[in-house]
């Protein structure tokens, strides 16, 4: 079982559960007799967005059906003040680099790339240096982004397979406050939902610099009694490195949907496949010497492939009493990735560069209930979840020289399986008071089979997690949240068999827990008594038994010490005039590690301040354009603070003409001021050829992009 000590919980959290606890009792049994309609969401503030004001460029053109309606009452409810819902149409009206930014769209997460565009993202969230999704949950139409027990990183959630012009929606939670959410989803989690149709055909083609060129193309029919949607996407790119990325991508989605996000079900084929050579972070000793420029490389061998096939399914059915919906997936995912990060350090004579492999099939689902009715005279909402999840994993790590296989570090066969229960009740007491219960109960169990008999094994746990929130309001248009939740995320299975170290069987390790526990509290207050302006002020913190970082000389994630961290965010979206829409939020952290020790308390890489602001102007037809600030604030890249990052300030803009014929024409400009700044920095130990054995502790960075241009023609026919 866990190896978490049992936690007393809160008298208050206690006597909620048990006041609670019996309704959704009564419920199951008088679901049909309750009064309260599914379009009645009085328990709950609405979450979703107003219509959109302005932006009416491309994104917003090629929105369809199936996507925002699929929240409601199907949602996690208004229960924290950094919740939220963004329209697919919001989400493509913003210039990016690469297809995982658009996801900045979510207030005070930043996504970047310290690698190839074929690698997963790298994402920073209130504090985290979260590298690839160790504690951000992404969801893609309810499957499952965050890999675990993966080749390359705890959580690694690569999203190259979206296509944002399908977007929907996007539903976001910050912090492990909703029962629905369960690994991973400590520092938050983004649900995405495509949409099931397109009012119109789009054919689309954008060039640019560095050798970018994508072709899209989206068409939906009526097929029998539902309808057929097809995407295609083809994608190219170089990039400014002396060796070029060679990105050559290529996805497709085929989709047949009956009826309604509430009353319907979906059929959902994906196909994904991409390969690519890196330029990985560089060591700023190699660029000061002249050895190499800023877009050089010290390892032109580094690269890799990628590629993922799912089938998914959605059902739902609504009645008199509530709703009920379901649904399944099967993925199948390959990935190869070569990496050299720090030279010559370990191998003088070949290098360091090392395959990390991650072959995997992926089946799971969900089913769960909400019951509407009423307690007493108060409007209740109930709703309790299965969910199930098995992974079959070959995971393994090579020593390499310019891709070839030199020797094997360790060869895995991991079967990893994870049952949840969840149950949250959410009730209206009054006018002005709304509370949100919820309890949820994880068992994971894994076995390794591993090429050294030592480090195989079998490791089991399991972990319950309360949550609780309270509303206060609106009075004036304001509202005040109060939240408590304890979450979880998965560690690396393989770390929770290990006995001796794979490159060294004769120093042993100790092993690690399977399953993490953190803890979270926020308050929020959000005002809407000015038309058309939503502002949200929020403290929040969060705990953690164990924290995940990266590790420079093995390109992985691993368990490290107990940490905490505190901040404020302050978000603001302002809708003008029908033409002009205006955001701006600012995320200020403290981030420490709680337990002492002399090396520092400092988490290396964890972000103190992001903020970014916008405006987009523009109406359905005519002229349009968005201008966008994100500014990425300095970092501690070791412990004791004496090294730290600079910040990077990037502006983005988009100009546009919306013609009444359907075609669109839209320029997009990245990094408009050409800065010379880092995507991503770290501190560790690298060697060049003939520096000393032991290495040199420096800085190595991954450049931004210089300013580049994007002219994207589409026409909807």
């Amino acid at each position: 079982m866990s190896a978490h000590p049992p936690r007393a919980l809160h008298p208050l959290l206690v006597l909620a559960l048990l006041t609670s606890a019996s309704p959704v009792l009564a419920q199951s049994g008088a679901a049909t007799t309750a009064e309260a309609t599914l379009d009645e969401l009085s328990v709950a503030a609405d979450m979703r967005p107003p219509p959109p004001a302005a932006g009416p460029g491309l994104g917003g053109a090629t929105g369809g059906t199936g996507g925002a309606e699929a929240f409601g009452a199907l949602s996690a409810p208004a229960l924290t003040s950094s919740s939220g819902v963004i329209t697919g149409k919001a989400l493509n009206d913003r210039p990016v680099t690469r297809p995982g930014e658009v996801l900045e769209a979510v207030p005070g997460l930043i996504v970047t790339q310290h690698s190839g565009e074929g690698k997963a993202n790298q994402y920073f969230l209130r504090g985290f240096n979260l590298d690839h999704g160790s504690d951000i949950a992404i969801t893609i139409d309810g499957m499952p982004a965050n890999m675990r027990t993966h080749g390359h990183g705890q959580g690694y959630a690569d999203i190259n397979f979206l296509i944002p012009e399908l977007v929907g929606a996007v539903e976001f939670h910050k912090g492990p406050y909703f029962a629905r959410d369960g690994d991973f989803a400590s520092a938050g989690s983004v649900r995405i939902d495509t949409i099931d149709a397109v009012p119109r055909p789009l054919a689309l083609t954008s060039l640019g610099s560095f050798g970018y060129k994508r072709a899209l193309t989206i068409a939906s029919a009526p097929l029998g009694e539902g309808t057929l949607l097809a995407a295609g996407e083809a994608q190219v790119y170089d990039g400014p490195w002396v060796v070029p990325d060679d990105i050559r991508k290529l996805n497709g989605v085929l989709r047949y949907s009956q009826g309604t996000a509430l009353d319907g079900f979906s059929l959902t084929g994906m196909a994904y496949s991409n390969r690519w050579t890196a330029t990985n972070q560089i060591p700023q000793r190699a660029i000061s010497e002249g050895l190499i420029g800023r877009f050089g490389t010290l390892d032109p061998s580094d690269g890799g492939n990628a590629s993922r096939f799912s089938l998914s399914g959605r059902w739902s059915r609504s009645d008199d009493g509530g709703v009920t919906r379901a649904s399944a997936y099967v993925i199948r995912s390959n990935l190869n990735l070569f990496n050299n990060f720090t030279y010559f350090l370990n191998d003088p004579v070949n290098g360091d560069q090392f395959r990390q492999l991650d072959s995997r099939t992926v089946a799971g689902g969900e089913i769960a209930r909400v019951f509407k009715g009423e307690l007493f005279g108060l409007a209740m909402e109930n709703e309790i979840g299965v969910q199930a999840r098995f992974d079959d994993i070959h995971v393994g790590l090579f020593n390499t020289r310019a891709r070839t296989s030199l020797s094997t570090v360790r060869d895995d066969r991991v079967q990893e399986g994870s049952a949840a229960l969840y149950f949250e009740n959410r009730l209206r007491w009054t006018e002005w008071l709304r509370t949100s219960v919820g309890l949820r109960a994880d068992a994971y169990d894994a076995t390794v089979r591993s090429n050294n008999p030592l480090n195989s094994g079998h490791a089991r746990d399991g972990i319950v997690s309360p949550k609780l929130g309270v509303v206060f309001g609106p009075w004036a248009g304001t509202e005040l949240f109060v939240n408590y939740g304890e979450g979880f995320h998965s560690n690396d299975a393989r770390g929770a068999t290990i006995t001796v170290d794979p490159g060294n069987p004769l120093f042993p390790l100790d092993r690690v827990p399977l399953l993490v526990r953190s803890v979270g509290s926020e308050v929020g207050i959000r005002n809407r008594s000015i038309a058309g302006l939503e502002s949200t002020v929020t403290l929040f913190q969060l705990d953690f038994d164990s924290e995940n970082l990266f590790v420079g000389d093995a390109g992985t994630t691993e368990p490290s010490r107990p940490s905490r961290r505190t901040g404020i965010e302050w978000t603001n979206h302002y809708a003008v005039t029908p033409w002009l829409a205006l955001d701006a939020d600012l995320t200020v952290t403290h981030a420490r590690f709680a337990d002492r020790d002399p090396a520092g308390s400092r988490i290396p890489a964890a972000p103190t301040a992001i903020a970014a602001a916008s405006f987009t102007l523009g109406e359905s037809l005519g002229w349009f354009g968005t201008l966008r600030l994100r500014y990425f604030g300095p970092r501690p890249l070791i412990e004791d603070n004496s090294v730290r990052s600079k910040p990077t300030t990037l502006v983005n803009g988009r100009i546009g003409y919306n013609f009444d014929n359907g075609v669109t024409v839209q320029l997009d400009i990245l990094n408009l001021l050409n800065v010379k700044a880092s995507q991503i920095d770290y501190f560790y130990e690298s060697r060049l050829r003939g520096e000393p054995a032991g290495g040199v502790a420096d800085t190595h960075l991954h450049p931004v992009e210089p300013m580049a241009v994007r002219l994207t023609v589409a026409g909807r026919f």
